[in-house]
């Protein structure tokens, strides 16, 4: 079973996350997989000093409707960040890449269309087993990485206004 393990975590020098607002919105498709990048993603948060209470987390059935869900919160100006999160396998038909290709866009077209960064964390392996490794496995957790770039956008874009 996948873990979220934050030993090897090095802490940010963030300011003021007691008082920062995160939009996780996950896909319950693969949720074997989502599910741990989800874990890893609120555990990272609050480890930086994010109250409990202000990491939303929304549900969506899969990985195309992570681009609608995003954007209605990003569209409310309330969230700091939002951060996407599902996972898309490769099976015999050309629907991977459609399903990819379009989250892909949408979460760009999210950060360019609003003020509110979008953070990427949609796995598109080949196989169960390369998703597993992605998400608490052998390669870490893509969720705490979410998490940590979340949190840096999130100051960049207090350095630049």
């Amino acid at each position: 079973m996948a873990t979220t393990d934050l030993s090897a975590y090095k802490p940010l020098d963030i300011n003021n996350a007691d008082e920062m607002i995160i939009g996780i919105v996950f896909s319950d498709w693969n949720g074997f997989v989502t599910h741990n990048l989800r874990d890893g993603a609120i555990e990272t948060l609050k480890k930086e000093g994010v109250l409990s209470e202000n990491i939303h987390v929304f549900e969506v059935p899969g990985a195309f409707e992570l681009n609608y869900a995003c954007m209605q919160l990003a569209k409310t100006k309330k969230y700091d960040a939002v951060i996407a999160i599902g996972c898309v396998i490769r099976g015999e038909t050309a629907h991977f890449d459609y399903v990819c290709s379009g989250v892909t866009q949408g979460i760009k077209d999210i950060n360019l269309l609003t003020d509110t960064p979008t953070i990427f964390c949609l796995l598109t392996d080949d196989t169960k087993e390369q998703s597993i490794a992605r998400s608490g496995g052998i390669h870490g957790n893509k969720g705490i990485e979410a998490a940590v770039t979340a949190l840096q956008m999130i100051e960049f874009k207090k350095a630049v206004k």
